[in-house]
């Protein structure tokens, strides 16, 4: 589990992040496997991109449990999340709150970067989310 190959840290002198689901810090201690997940996106196994913004997000995470999967990981070994969202708003940024939250709620937020970005690398892509994940 994460707990034994990362610290997560959220320094008092920082405020806290976690209301927004992320950490600020992810030390990494011990780890036999480094890996990283390509940014995925909220198309489905045919390809298929919806129009709505929460079904891409949460296809994504889906995505990438999957991806862990094949490498003997899981959502509580990512330390570290790249999410880019298209046209990124507060309503945008309230979704991903929630998924995450409900995705990590009994393990530490990984230490998280949201970027704003105009364009993904497909037509009609919302939001891609890069993971980096450390295993035993």
């Amino acid at each position: 589990m994460s707990q034994e190959t990362f610290k997560i840290i959220n320094p008092s002198t920082l405020y806290n992040p976690t209301p927004n689901a992320y950490s600020h810090v992810a030390v990494v201690e011990s780890f036999k496997n480094i890996i990283h997940v390509a940014g995925q996106g909220g198309e489905n196994s045919q390809g298929e991109l919806s129009p709505s913004f929460e079904e891409q997000a949460n296809q994504v995470f889906d995505n990438i449990q999957h991806a862990l999967k094949a490498a003997n990981a899981e959502l509580s070994n990512i330390a570290v999340l790249r999410v880019l969202v298209v046209d990124h708003s507060v309503e945008k940024h309230q979704i991903l709150i929630k998924i995450m939250q409900n995705l990590w709620k009994n393990h530490p937020f990984p230490a998280c970067t949201l970027i704003p970005v105009p364009r993904l690398a497909l037509e009609h892509m919302l939001i891609e989310v890069e993971a980096t994940a450390y295993t035993q």
